[in-house]
Formats: structure tokens, sequence, C-alpha cells
């Protein structure tokens, strides 16, 4: 008897078995935990097979779930190309800037400016980790960050292209001792705790460029603490804890706070514009379009810093 299975139904099945988590899985799609777990109970009902095993302590798939995963990770990308292909124009492009304050924002003008035709709707929601499974999730199109931190799962199911290396920077309260300085060595900086807003589930990748640069250069990391959402919430948070911040340059203009740049040597992170695979879209082009404009994005500073697994991706 043939079986007809919705592919939202895959799509929850896959986030179930990438997580092992119910709980994270139903985050990642934005649905209720009541709903996700309603969902596989349908599937396993169509199939006539257990996908899961359960414990009050772990999930782990069933030999009939690991069976049936690489399976429904080829149906949602192929669904997923035809849906891109079909929609062409007809829908939005949503695109995830992370972050109001970044420089890229600036470019959605020029890209809504060579693409008039085409729909293309911003949102800040903070982080690539976040804005990846957005995508994934089917809830974004584009979202810009640094790829070579996302799980390694997640990287084989995402296209990407380096836009940027962005010089790392230091935000600091205007009474601490470092805001003195034009520049912050990073020897000088290993004599105060980083805090790389390690508390935040929407920013692991730049948590793991916080940690990649404390290892090679013997810089002492804050503790994490509830990370803050917002400009405003960043100074609250920033007068409260009163560590310097790991950011980036051309990231915010913050008024109440100090941002100086880090050297000897200096810091990247590469930003990559990062969509499903198989989009294709009149505002995606013209975002590339509008990026390319911009000179000097990708020229690097001799003797910089960026981690070999940024490296690799520079081709």
């Amino acid at each position: 008897m043939r079986v007809d299975i919705n592919p939202r139904l895959l799509r929850v099945f896959v986030a179930v078995a990438e997580e092992l988590h119910f709980g994270r899985a139903a985050a990642r799609l934005y649905v209720a935990q009541q709903a996700l777990s309603r969902d596989i109970r349908r599937l396993e009902e169509q199939l006539g097979a257990t996908l899961f095993a359960r414990s009050t302590r772990q999930v782990q798939l069933t030999p009939a779930g690991a069976n049936l995963l690489p399976s429904a990770r080829r149906l949602l990308a192929v669904h997923d190309e035809l849906v891109a292909q079909i929609r062409g124009a007809a829908g939005p492009l949503l695109v995830d800037f992370n972050s109001a304050g970044s420089a890229l924002p600036r470019h959605l003008i020029r890209a809504r400016e060579l693409a008039p035709e085409a729909e293309i709707v911003a949102r800040y929601h903070g982080g690539l980790a976040a804005g990846a499974a957005a995508i994934l999730a089917g809830a974004a199109d584009v979202s810009f960050g640094r790829f070579a931190g996302l799980d390694p799962d997640v990287r084989t199911r995402l296209a990407q292209t380096p836009v940027r290396l962005q010089p790392l920077t230091v935000i600091l309260p205007p009474e601490h001792p470092l805001a003195e300085l034009p520049e912050v060595p990073l020897s000088v900086m290993a004599g105060f705790p980083l805090d790389i807003m390690a508390g935040n589930p929407a920013t692991t990748e730049w948590t793991d460029l916080g940690r990649r640069l404390a290892e090679e250069f013997g810089l002492t990391l804050a503790a994490p603490h509830a990370c803050p959402v917002g400009l405003d919430e960043l100074l609250v948070y920033l007068r409260r804890h009163g560590e310097p911040v790991l950011s980036s340059v051309g990231w915010a203009d913050l008024q109440g706070a100090v941002v100086r740049p880090l050297v000897d040597p200096v810091p990247l992170s590469l930003v990559s514009l990062v969509h499903r695979q198989g989009l294709r879209h009149p505002g995606l082009t013209a975002l590339f379009r509008a990026i390319a404009e911009e000179d000097g994005w990708m020229d690097r500073p001799p003797g910089s810093w960026l981690p070999p697994l940024d490296e690799s991706l520079l081709g």
C-alpha cells in the first residue's frame, strides 16, 4: 500500500534525529514540543515503525530511524530545491542579518535598488547558529556569520560564500583599564577575562571562535552569563559585568561604551553569506552584487590570524 508522507513530518524527524533531544528540536523548528512529539508519532504510525528509543535521560535512533535518516535528508533537499525553483521571484527572500549594528544591512538597501522587482525581507535575529537552524527549518532563506563554527553536519547541508574578513575588537566600559589604549595587543588582553558570549545558544559559532582565539594566545575567558539581545541591553550587560566583550570591526557604534581593535597579530573572523542549497532568487543575486561592490572586504592584513578551519574556506 502506498504511503504519502508530508515533508513536514520528515523535517521534524530529521531535526529530532540530529538533536537527539525533543526540546532542542522543537526550538530549532520554532514549534511547540507537544506538536513535535505528535508529528513523530504520526510519522511512526504511517511507516509502521518505531523511529526513536526514548527514556527519561536520552533519545536514540532505532535501526529503522537510522536507516530512514539519510533518505529523509535527500528527499528534503530535493523538495527544497524544487520549491525554490518553482517560487522564483514569487515569494519574498527572508534574510537574517543577525544584528542591526553590523555593516551588512546597508547592502540590503543597495540590493533592493538592484532588484526592485524582488521582495527582500530583513530580520535581526542574532547569530548564525540560529540563522542556520532557521534556514534548515524553512523559516529563513539567507543568513550571515562564521560558517566554519557551525556543526559539521549543518555545514554539509548549506551553501556558503565568504564575503568579509572582519578584524576582531573588544567592547569595553569607558572606565576599564584597556579603554585607555588605542589598540589592545593580545599579550595585554591575556591579563583580563574576555567575554565571548558563551551563554548564548544562538551564537555558538562565535563562541567557538573566541575559544580558538583564547587557546592560540593564552587568553582567559570570562564565566558565561545570560546574554543580552539588542544594543541597548548590551550596554546594560556591559555595565553589570564590566568584562571586555569580543566583537568585530563594523559591528556596532555604541554610545556609552568604547570599542578597541585587537592587534599583534590582528585576529580575524571570516563572514560568509549562507543559504540553503539550490536557492535561486533575484534578491539573492542582488545581495551578492551589492556585497561585491564593497572594496577591501576580503583584504587580509599582513601577519593576521585566522583559525585553520576558516582558512580552508578561502580556497
